[in-house]
């Protein structure tokens, strides 16, 4: 692996400490008990805690074999950390506060704290797809296989970016019409979706890396990251059907 700059260091320690704090929030879950599942229960800063910390450190290492210019990318770094900590946070502060994270108007408070969580999705939305636009206009760096990891890694991230912003408008659409409760259960459907397919961007390319450790020619890795891909999309599809199915 590269040698990580600064801003690269900054990102990745931001990151372990997001996961740091889903796992302090699951040893809380064991402590204190309640649901695992329903719109207020531990498992949301423990989901997200872990969820957004892979995800940074990921994209962290991912984005260094995009060819941007380097100025460009630590400033796409900068706010994407910066959003993990901001959504992480506020999911974080709600569980604490034993009120629902998303989709929630019912002060004013957490209507600014929902909004604050659905404008930061966007942000992220945003930023993901820079960085994918950007993997297929230029081909990627790094060994045989790398190039199409990553390429994949972020076409099918945008289905996890396509399913997330699905949930969200439909649960604000539902709350705004007064159907808070039909709101919180709208989502279950798209869930399986949108975690499958958020962390390709990090299994495929780590995949291509770690076979780089092996002695099996160039050719034979390609055709390794090709089926991996392959069968990741293939489990993708079959969330899709089951969302579909499920809705």
């Amino acid at each position: 692996m590269k040698i990580p700059r600064p801003a690269e260091r900054f990102c990745y320690a931001t990151g372990l400490l997001l996961v740091l704090s889903g796992l302090t929030h699951l040893v809380v879950y064991a402590v204190d008990g309640g649901p695992w599942d329903g719109p207020v229960s531990w498992r949301k800063p423990v989901t997200f805690g872990l969820s957004f910390g892979a995800t940074l450190i990921a994209l962290t290492w991912v984005t260094s074999y995009l060819r941007v210019g380097p100025r460009l990318r630590t400033v796409l770094l900068a706010v994407f950390a910066a959003d993990c900590v901001v959504e992480v946070g506020g999911i974080t502060l709600q569980a604490w506060r034993r009120v629902p994270s998303h989709l929630n108007m019912q002060a004013p408070f957490d209507t600014a704290v929902s909004m604050t969580l659905a404008v930061g999705g966007g942000v992220l939305v945003a930023l993901l797809t820079t960085f994918a636009v950007v993997s297929f206009r230029h081909r990627p760096t790094g060994p045989a296989g790398m190039a199409l990891a990553v390429r994949s890694g972020f076409a099918i991230l945008l289905v996890a970016l396509a399913s997330g912003a699905a949930m969200i408008a439909r649960g604000v659409a539902l709350t705004r019409t007064g159907h808070q409760v039909a709101a919180y259960h709208s989502t279950a459907p798209l869930k399986p979706l949108h975690a499958v397919s958020l962390h390709a961007v990090l299994v495929l390319p780590l995949l291509a890396w770690l076979l780089t450790r092996t002695s099996w020619s160039e050719r034979a890795r390609r055709r390794i990251v090709a089926a991996a891909a392959g069968c990741y999309a293939v489990a993708v599809a079959g969330a899709g059907v089951w969302a579909g199915v499920a809705h």
